[in-house]
């Protein structure tokens, strides 16, 4: 949206404060988002959890599940993010995606953080998106490089 003197900010009222948009009126529309991200460790932590011995059990698996619940609850953590209708978890909606990765990458840390406390957890971005507003052709994050 724009107006005589700029863009206009959805997200603020006529006072400046945050509001949550209203969407109801929109069309149920397929999409698409793919997020990830890095948990930088040594190699003998790796092995132990791609073992499935981390000292609280399954790492990778818990982290998994981590991401799936949080990709549901992606609108009681992020202010002003809407509920979506979820039908996959293998890819959801940017900041569903972008949620399930970061309580994941959290997860894994928590998981093994007896066997390295040095963990990095970083690089979480959006990959790709489509659908929604961005239309069938979206954001690839490979296609900006070339």
């Amino acid at each position: 949206m724009t107006s005589d003197v700029g863009p206009t900010l959805t997200h603020l009222d006529a006072s400046g404060r945050v509001q949550r948009v209203e969407v109801g009126h929109k069309p149920l529309a397929a999409r698409l988002a793919t997020a990830q991200g890095q948990v930088r460790m040594s190699e003998r932590t790796l092995e132990v959890i791609l073992a499935g011995q981390g000292p609280k059990g399954n790492v990778v698996e818990a982290a998994r599940l981590a991401g799936i619940m949080a990709a549901k609850r992606t609108p009681d953590l992020i202010p002003l993010c809407h509920p979506l209708p979820l039908t996959s978890i293998t890819t959801g909606v940017e900041m569903e995606a972008l949620t399930a990765v970061a309580v994941a990458a959290l997860t894994l840390y928590d998981m093994a953080k007896a066997l390295e406390k040095a963990m990095v957890i970083e690089n979480i971005r959006l990959l790709r998106k489509y659908g929604g507003s961005s239309g069938p052709s979206g954001f690839d994050q490979n296609s900006l490089s070339q």
